[in-house]
């Protein structure tokens, strides 16, 4: 287990061989880019799996752990979901999320095409290859509900890159798949007034067991270290499962790069700045590890999932344990 998180927390960028490529063209401009070969979801090596028979499944879209890599004399900013070496991190995403976050639900997280770390130092990368990241996950989530859900309820999650496309989801979402959802987390992004407006199916949560709801947090350890230029819409502190500024209590572990036994545990005061819509935390030491490239000091970015792992755990078991007795007295 120790070794499944640690490789969750290393952001790793790899090389390897190469298999078969495709370029991709926008239909706004000029432009073209190669891409690695479309993932085909009827193919099992292309999702991490754990189905514990359980009546709700977690779909899981993983965060950014590519970097930008070369084949040849190119350049590319997509991963490549059949090459072992650019797999290994996301893998190990998966695992330490399935351990820390899904106690005895099912979990589904599919590879794809994710876009680079480099990506998102400027807008315009961001533009040109995130739709390919999208369309990848719109594919294995259509795939996992025709063919893997079964009808059960479900809970769709995502850090970072992986919850800017679980807003994409919920934006295209029919009615008979959202009257499953339990609820959708979509952590560490920040959720505009605009987007919020576009997509119906974005409802704040407003407290710990409300279900068809979406949970979204920031954490910070004031308001200058915002990671998102836009305040988020939606915010609820993942502690209290507050929505105003009272505050709360948190003594975990600081960081998973090392042992849980080899590490004093922080205590930290937890609270949501209404303001800002950010989650400021008071006392947490371990600031010894800063996203690259795109990460500032005292931005909590990197450990959204790690610090609140309990809270989380027992927070998607309690909403998953609530939309099972509603469904059986209606």
């Amino acid at each position: 287990m120790k070794n499944r998180l640690l490789v969750f927390a290393l952001l790793c960028f790899a090389f390897s061989g190469c298999r078969t490529y495709e370029n991709c063209k926008s239909k706004d401009g000029p432009w073209s880019f190669r891409v690695p070969e479309r993932p085909s979801y009827e193919d099992t090596t292309q999702w991490y799996s754990h189905n514990q028979n359980a009546q709700v499944d977690i779909f899981y879209i993983a965060s950014t752990e590519t970097g930008d890599y070369k084949r040849g004399r190119h350049t590319y900013h997509n991963a490549d979901t059949y090459a072992d070496s650019l797999r290994l991190p996301i893998l190990g995403e998966m695992q330490g999320v399935d351990v820390l976050l899904s106690g005895n639900l099912n979990y589904y997280s599919p590879y794809y095409r994710q876009c680079s770390l480099q990506t998102y130092t400027k807008d315009k990368f961001v533009t040109k290859r995130m739709p390919v990241a999208i369309q990848d996950v719109k594919d294995a989530f259509r795939y996992y509900i025709i063919h893997i859900n079964q009808g059960r309820p479900f809970i769709l999650a995502g850090f970072s890159q992986g919850a800017m496309i679980v807003l994409e989801l919920l934006k295209e979402m029919d009615d008979d798949t959202y009257r499953r959802m339990v609820a959708a987390y979509a952590i560490g992004v920040s959720i505009p007034e605009e987007t919020l407006a576009q997509c119906p199916r974005i409802v704040p949560a407003r407290g710990a067991s409300d279900c068809g709801v979406t949970i979204c947090y920031n954490s910070a350890r004031d308001a200058d270290c915002a990671l998102w230029d836009k305040k988020s819409a939606v915010a609820i502190n993942p502690v209290n499962w507050r929505t105003d500024a009272t505050y709360a209590v948190l003594i975990t572990e600081p960081t998973p790069l090392v042992p849980i036994n080899e590490q004093q545990k922080d205590t930290m005061i937890v609270h949501l700045d209404v303001e800002s819509s950010l989650l400021f935390v008071e006392g947490y030491k371990a600031t010894d590890y800063v996203l690259p490239l795109i990460g500032r000091e005292g931005n909590y970015h990197s450990r959204e999932i790690w610090l609140y792992r309990d809270a989380l755990r027992n927070n998607m078991a309690l909403r998953a344990a609530e939309f099972l007795k509603k469904r059986e007295n209606d």
